[in-house]
């Protein structure tokens, strides 16, 4: 049994320092000048130190919520991924069953509450330490022959290039809160193309998108946990299937904006290529959907009203944007992870403080989520 525990610890140990190095090379690669100097490899740092606490912080709100259930659970497993953020997030295990109501959604409840007021002090203090407009030329020393009024031609510049690939970051409505309010000066505030180079905005920004995506109200997600909590098992039932096709529809409508994950490269935007994409889009729709009901028809039926609202759409309001991402998020829920919570063993009803703190966390979830998080042109 010891050598299984070392074995474990060793694992997560591993898991734990590539993933630093991955978030570190991403903080690097986007937030320095790229020179191989000890800056520019603190730069990367800048970004992964503070991204991967607030994960951290995360997981370990939900770890000292079970241990103090005496829940056995693991330490928290990171997943490093070799592009772009460094990472596909983190979680830990439960290795007992949760027994009533109130460790599921206090359990549940702990970790993006504790990641979300880490995120907070992560996006202050970036937005109150905020360099000046000249450092945009430590990380694109070509933009210096513009000045200070580079973003009247870079892009478009930039644009006419199809070996260039723009990374635009989007936003969500406590972003644009921080933006407007907090920022020590709003004039330092970068525009959504550069965001990227400042690494405390970065991991900010993508700490309340990780936060959003595990406060997803949806099977058994935080968000899920939370929503079961409140409602109970049958509104529960009633409620997912509604947020559920939202999300899939959000996600929809990335594929077929301009600013897709396929970039220009696949302007699926356009009439002729909507049809060529039609069946393999109709198929994927009713295999996401394929689990919302025990009714083959109305699961189709589902899928089928969701691709012609696309199919309209993409016609008559092709500036509509979404995230194509998140189908992909849609399609481990519905066909492999389920978009149901399970009952709970004991069910008895949550105190008033809970329920109130339980629609506080489901207020962060709708101002921390990002329609369009990245739009990649």
């Amino acid at each position: 049994m010891r050598r299984e525990k070392i074995k474990t610890y060793l694992i997560q140990f591993i898991l734990f320092v590539t993933t630093l190095t991955t978030t570190t090379l991403a903080g690097y690669t986007f937030t320095s000048s790229k020179s191989e100097s000890f800056e520019a490899i603190l730069q990367g740092l800048y970004f992964s130190i503070p991204f991967l606490g607030i994960l951290t912080i995360h997981e370990f709100g939900h770890y000292i919520t079970a241990r103090l259930y005496k829940v056995k659970v693991t330490l928290p497993y990171f997943i490093p991924f070799f592009t772009f953020i460094g990472t596909l997030g983190a979680f830990i295990r439960m290795k007992s069953k949760l027994g009533s109501k109130k460790e599921i959604f206090d359990i549940g409840i702990a970790g993006p509450l504790a990641g979300f007021v880490a995120a907070l002090i992560i996006l202050f203090y970036g937005f109150t330490h905020l360099p000046p407009r000249e450092h945009i030329f430590t990380i694109h020393p070509e933009y210096q022959k513009y000045g200070l009024e580079y973003e009247k031609y870079v892009y478009t510049q930039k644009n006419s290039d199809p070996n260039v690939i723009n990374y635009k970051i989007g936003d969500n409505l406590l972003f644009q809160f921080f933006k407007k309010y907090v920022a020590s000066d709003p004039s330092l505030v970068p525009n959504s193309y550069e965001l990227i180079h400042y690494p405390f905005l970065f991991a900010g920004f993508w700490a309340l998108f990780f936060t959003a995506l595990n406060l997803l109200p949806i099977g058994q997600t935080d968000g899920g946990h939370i929503l079961y909590g409140l409602v109970g098992e049958k509104k529960q039932r009633q409620i997912t299937p509604v947020i559920f096709t939202l999300f899939v529809f959000i996600g929809g409508l990335g594929i077929f904006s301009n600013d897709n994950i396929f970039g220009s490269y696949v302007p699926l935007g356009s009439f002729e290529n909507f049809i060529g994409f039609a069946p393999f889009y109709l198929f994927l729709l009713y295999v996401i959907f394929s689990k919302v009901s025990e009714s083959k028809i109305t699961n189709f039926l589902i899928a089928t009203v969701v691709f012609t609202l696309h199919f309209f759409l993409s016609i008559m309001l092709p500036s509509l944007q979404g995230a194509v991402g998140y189908l992909v998020f849609a399609l481990l829920f519905g066909r492999f992870l389920g978009i149901y919570h399970p009952p709970a063993e004991i069910e008895e009803p949550l105190s008033t403080s809970r329920k109130m703190l339980g629609w506080v966390a489901l207020i962060i979830f709708i101002i921390c989520f990002s329609p369009q998080p990245i739009m990649i042109e």
